[in-house]
C-alpha cells in the first residue's frame, strides 16, 4: 500500500471517529430534567418535562416519550399505572441523532385504607396441606398445594374437611396458586416456568403453558375474562385466557413506594387481594393501575391454629359470592377461617 492511500485511510477512520465521539460527547452534556422529586411523583399531578443543555449545543429538535409512546412537555398522570416508568428524549444535534433515558417512579397518591376483620366460622384444614391456592368456583372449594414430591391439585369439602377429589404433580414441580375460568383449573408451578390446565370435573390434564416475560409462578387470579398472575416481585401480569400469553402487567404500589413477594391472589369485587409472602397480610390491589387501596393484617389467626414445628406463614384467600365472605388459611395450618372484613 503506497504512503498516500495509508494516509487517506487514517485521515478517514480519524474523522468517522472524530465524529462519533463529539456525538457521544454532545449525548453526555444533556439530560432530561423532570419534577418529580427524587425522581418520585405522584398519581394525579402533571409531569413537566425538559432538556438541560449547559452548553448550548445546536440541538435542532427533540421528542419525549413515555414508555415508548409519544408525550408533549407536559403530562398528565391522571391515568397512568403506577411504578416505574422511562422517559426517553430523542435530541438530534444538526445530523446526528441520539437518546436519552430517565427513570421515574409514580406512586399513588392516598395512604391505604386499614381494614380489620371478624371471625364469622371456623373451619378444619389438613394440617399436612402447603397451601399455595384457594378458590371457590360453583361453590366448590378448590385447592393447590406445594413442596417437592408433596404438591396437588384438589377439591376440597371446606365444611369438613374433606378431599372430594385429588391429583398429584410430578415429582420434580412445585405447586403454586391457582384459578378456575371457564371450567378450566390453572395451576401454577414455581420455578420451571411452567402452568398446568385442568378439567374442572375430571381433573383430566388438558394442557400447559408457559410464562414468557416473568421467571416464577406465584399467585394466579381471574375477573371472569382475564387471568392475573403473580411473580414473587411487585409485578401483576395479565395472560391472554386464550393463548396464556402475559400481555402486561401492573406494578403494586402506595404511596410510599412499591409492595414486593406478591404471592396468592384472589379477585374480590373488582379488586385483587394478594398475599404478602412471610407477611401474615394481604394487599387490596387496583388491578387497573396497581394503587395498593388497602390491607388487611391477619397475622392473630397464626396464633388461632395448632403450633407445631412446620407451621408456616398465612397463605390462601378464597372468596365466597354465595356468603359474601373471605377464606383464609395458611401452610400447614389445621383451621380454614371464614371472615367477614371491615374498614376500621
Amino acid at each position: 500500500m503506497n504512503t498516500f492511500k495509508y494516509l487517506t485511510i487514517i485521515f478517514l477512520a480519524s474523522f468517522l471517529f472524530s465524529c462519533g465521539s463529539n456525538s457521544a460527547q454532545k449525548k453526555n452534556d444533556v439530560s432530561i430534567i423532570t419534577n418529580a422529586e427524587g425522581q418520585a411523583i405522584t398519581l394525579g399531578n402533571t409531569l413537566e418535562l425538559s432538556i438541560s443543555n449547559p452548553k448550548n449545543h445546536d440541538i435542532s429538535s427533540f421528542e419525549f416519550k413515555l414508555d415508548g409512546k409519544p408525550v408533549s412537555e407536559k403530562v398528565d398522570l391522571n391515568a397512568h399505572k403506577l411504578g416505574d416508568h422511562v422517559i426517553d428524549a430523542t435530541l438530534v444535534f444538526g445530523g446526528d441523532t441520539e437518546t436519552i433515558s430517565q427513570t421515574i417512579t409514580i406512586l399513588n397518591n392516598q395512604t391505604p385504607k386499614v381494614y380489620s376483620y371478624k371471625i364469622i366460622n371456623e373451619y378444619p384444614h389438613d394440617i399436612t396441606s402447603y397451601t399455595q391456592g384457594l378458590e371457590f368456583y360453583n361453590g366448590e372449594l378448590y385447592e393447590s398445594t406445594g413442596q417437592y414430591r408433596e404438591s396437588t391439585l384438589k377439591k376440597v369439602d371446606y365444611k369438613t374437611g374433606e378431599v372430594l377429589k385429588n391429583v398429584d404433580l410430578p415429582d420434580d414441580f412445585f405447586g403454586e396458586g391457582l384459578t378456575v375460568l371457564n371450567n378450566k383449573v390453572y395451576q401454577l408451578t414455581w420455578k420451571r416456568g411452567t402452568g398446568f390446565v385442568y378439567d374442572v370435573e375430571t381433573f383430566e390434564k388438558t394442557g400447559s403453558f408457559k410464562y414468557g416475560n416473568s421467571v416464577e409462578g406465584w399467585g394466579i387470579c381471574n375477573d371472569g375474562k382475564k387471568l392475573y398472575k403473580s411473580d414473587g416481585t411487585e409485578k401483576i401480569w395479565t395472560l391472554n385466557p386464550e393463548t396464556l400469553v402475559e400481555e402486561t402487567y401492573v406494578q403494586a404500589y402506595h404511596n410510599k413506594g412499591k409492595v414486593v413477594e406478591l404471592n396468592e391472589l384472589e379477585w374480590v369485587n373488582g379488586k385483587i387481594y394478594a398475599n404478602r409472602w412471610n407477611k401474615n397480610g394481604v394487599a387490596i390491589i387496583n388491578p387497573e393501575n396497581g394503587a395498593v387501596e388497602g390491607v388487611i393484617d391477619f397475622s392473630p389467626l397464626h396464633e388461632l391454629v395448632t403450633q407445631h414445628p412446620k407451621l408456616d406463614v398465612l397463605n390462601g384467600i378464597a372468596y365466597n359470592p354465595e356468603t359474601k365472605t373471605l377464606f383464609v388459611t395458611g401452610k400447614r395450618w389445621d383451621k380454614l377461617f371464614e371472615v367477614e372484613i371491615t374498614e376500621n
